[in-house]
C-alpha cells in the first residue's frame, strides 16, 4: 500500500539531486566570490602614485629610480590583500632571513636611561666611494633583531652602507630598564643619542635617515625639531608611518579594514612589553607610574587606553590629546629641508586613507618631498613574487636603497659647499662672502 509520504517523495525524487547540485554550485560560487574579494584578485598591478614638484632633483630621480615609476607586482594569489601582506610581515617578518653580525653599543642618557643600538659595518664599497651610514629607526616595540630589519640591513651592507639600528627603549627582551620610562610614539632622545654618537665617532660619514612605521614618525620629528639635526644628512626615507597620532586615534577605534582588531593585537603586544618591565617602572624612585596605572593597563584593550594610563606619563603630559599633539611629526615635517621620500600603501589596514592627505599635501608644496603610494603592500609587507612564494627581498627594501643610491650620486656631483657633509660648516657662507667681496 502506497502512503501519502511515499507519493510526495516520488514526486520530488527526480528533482532532489538537481536541487542539491544547485546548492553545491551556489556554495562554491559564494566561496569563490569571498576568496576573490578577500584576496582582491581582480585588482591589477600598477606603478606607485607619485606626488612631487617638478625640479632638477625630481627629474634626476625619476631617471635613476625606475622602481618609483614601474609596476610593483605582489605575489599573485595573496599579495593583493593588505591583510595577508601585513599578517605575513607580523608573523614572519621576512623569508629566509639573513643574520648580519653587528656590535651593540650602549649610551647613558641624562635621565638615567640606557639607550642601545647595533652597528653593522658595510660589506662592500659604496658606488660613490664615500663613507655612508644609514641610521635606522624600527617600528613600534621593534629592534635590530627583527627579521625585516635584518633583511634590510643585510641588503644595505652589501650595497656599501654601514647601518646603525636603534633598539627601542624597553624592546630588547634581555635588557633591563635603568630608568622608569620606555620608548614612546615620538620621543627622539634615544635616536638623537645614536645619531650624535655616529657623528662624533665617524666625522667623515654621510648620514641616510630611515624610519619604519612608528620609527618614521620619530625620524621626521627629529629632523624637524632642530635645524642642526639635518647636518650631514643626505636624505630621509620613511615607510608606512601615520604622521598624526591625534588624527589616527579616532580611526583606530573603527572596524573599517578590521582596524579595531589590529588595535587590540597591538595593544596586547604593547601590554606584554610594559609588564616585562613592571618592576623597573614601579620600583624606581622617580617613577610616575603607580599601582592604579598598572591596574588600568591590565584592563586596557586599545593603544589609546595604554597611552593614557602609562605612556603619556613617562614625559609628564597632562592629557592624551597633549601627548599625541606633541609627539607627532606632522608639526615638524615642513621644517625638513633634506630630500625626503615618504612611502605608504593604499591597502595598509593600520593607516586610514584620511591620514595620507598629510604627505600628499606636503609633497605638493615642498620641492624636496616625494610621496609614493603603492596600491598594494599592506603594513611593512611589500612582498614581491610570481604566484605563491615571496622573494626574500621586498619592494620596500629595494626602493629605499635605490632612492638612497641616487641621492648619494646627486650629492657627489654638487659643488662642495652645497653637499650635506658641509651643511654643518661655514663653507657655503665663506664661499658666498668671497664671491660678493670679489
Amino acid at each position: 500500500m502506497t502512503t501519502l509520504e511515499d507519493t510526495d517523495m516520488n514526486a520530488f525524487g527526480p528533482e532532489l539531486p538537481a536541487m542539491f547540485d544547485g546548492m553545491k554550485l551556489a556554495a562554491v560560487a559564494t566561496v569563490l566570490y569571498i576568496i576573490v574579494r578577500c584576496l582582491n584578485l581582480k585588482s591589477t598591478a600598477s606603478p606607485p602614485e607619485v606626488v612631487y614638484q617638478e625640479t632638477p632633483l625630481s627629474r634626476y630621480l625619476f631617471k635613476t629610480c625606475p622602481m618609483l615609476t614601474k609596476e610593483y607586482i605582489p605575489p599573485l594569489l595573496w599579495g593583493k590583500s593588505g591583510h595577508l601582506q601585513t599578517a605575513l610581515y607580523g608573523k614572519m617578518g621576512r623569508i629566509n632571513t639573513p643574520k648580519p653580525c653587528g656590535v651593540r653599543k650602549f649610551l647613558p642618557m641624562q635621565d638615567g636611561a640606557t639607550a642601545s643600538f647595533d652597528l653593522f659595518e658595510a660589506r662592500a664599497d659604496h658606488s660613490t666611494g664615500d663613507d655612508i651610514t644609514m641610521v635606522i629607526c624600527p617600528g613600534i616595540g621593534n629592534h635590530s633583531e627583527k627579521n625585516y630589519i635584518r633583511t634590510f640591513v643585510d641588503y644595505s651592507q652589501r650595497q656599501g652602507y654601514r647601518c646603525a639600528v636603534l633598539n627601542h627603549l624597553g624592546a630588547l627582551p634581555d635588557m633591563e630598564l635603568t630608568s622608569p620610562r620606555m620608548f614612546t610614539y615620538g620621543c627622539t632622545w634615544e635616536y638623537a643619542a645614536m645619531v650624535g654618537y655616529i657623528k662624533r665617532a665617524l666625522p667623515e660619514t654621510l648620514l641616510v635617515v630611515v624610519g619604519f612605521s612608528l620609527g618614521g614618525n620619530i625620524v621626521c620629528k627629529f629632523l624637524g625639531e632642530n635645524r642642526s639635526n639635518q647636518d650631514r644628512v643626505a636624505c630621509c626615507v620613511t615607510v608606512c608611518q601615520g604622521y598624526s597620532a591625534l588624527r589616527a586615534q579616532e580611526t583606530f577605534l573603527q572596524w573599517d579594514q578590521c582596524r579595531r582588531l589590529y588595535n587590540f593585537v597591538l595593544a596586547d603586544n604593547m601590554k606584554k612589553l610594559i609588564l616585562n618591565h613592571r618592576s623597573s617602572l614601579l620600583g624606581l624612585n622617580s617613577s610616575n607610574i603607580g599601582d592604579a596605572d598598572l591596574g588600568r593597563l591590565y584592563a586596557a584593550t586599545s593603544l589609546m587606553q595604554i597611552d593614557d594610563s602609562i605612556m603619556r606619563k613617562f614625559h609628564g603630559y597632562s592629557s592624551l590629546k597633549e601627548y599625541y599633539e606633541k609627539e607627532s611629526c606632522v608639526h615638524h615635517l615642513h621644517k625638513v629641508t633634506v630630500p625626503l621620500l615618504l612611502v605608504n600603501s593604499s591597502d595598509d589596514p593600520l593607516i586610514h586613507q584620511s591620514l595620507l592627505d598629510i604627505p600628499r599635501t606636503l609633497a605638493e608644496k615642498m620641492p624636496n618631498v616625494i610621496f609614493a603610494l603603492t596600491q598594494h603592500g599592506g603594513h611593512l609587507g611589500f612582498f614581491e613574487g610570481a604566484v605563491l612564494f615571496p622573494q626574500p627581498l621586498t619592494w620596500m627594501d629595494k626602493v629605499i636603497v635605490e632612492y638612497t643610491n641616487a641621492i648619494c650620486h646627486w650629492e657627489k656631483n654638487l659643488p662642495a659647499c652645497q653637499r650635506s657633509s658641509n651643511r654643518d660648516s661655514n663653507a657655503c657662507l665663506q664661499s658666498t662672502g668671497e664671491t660678493l667681496s670679489g
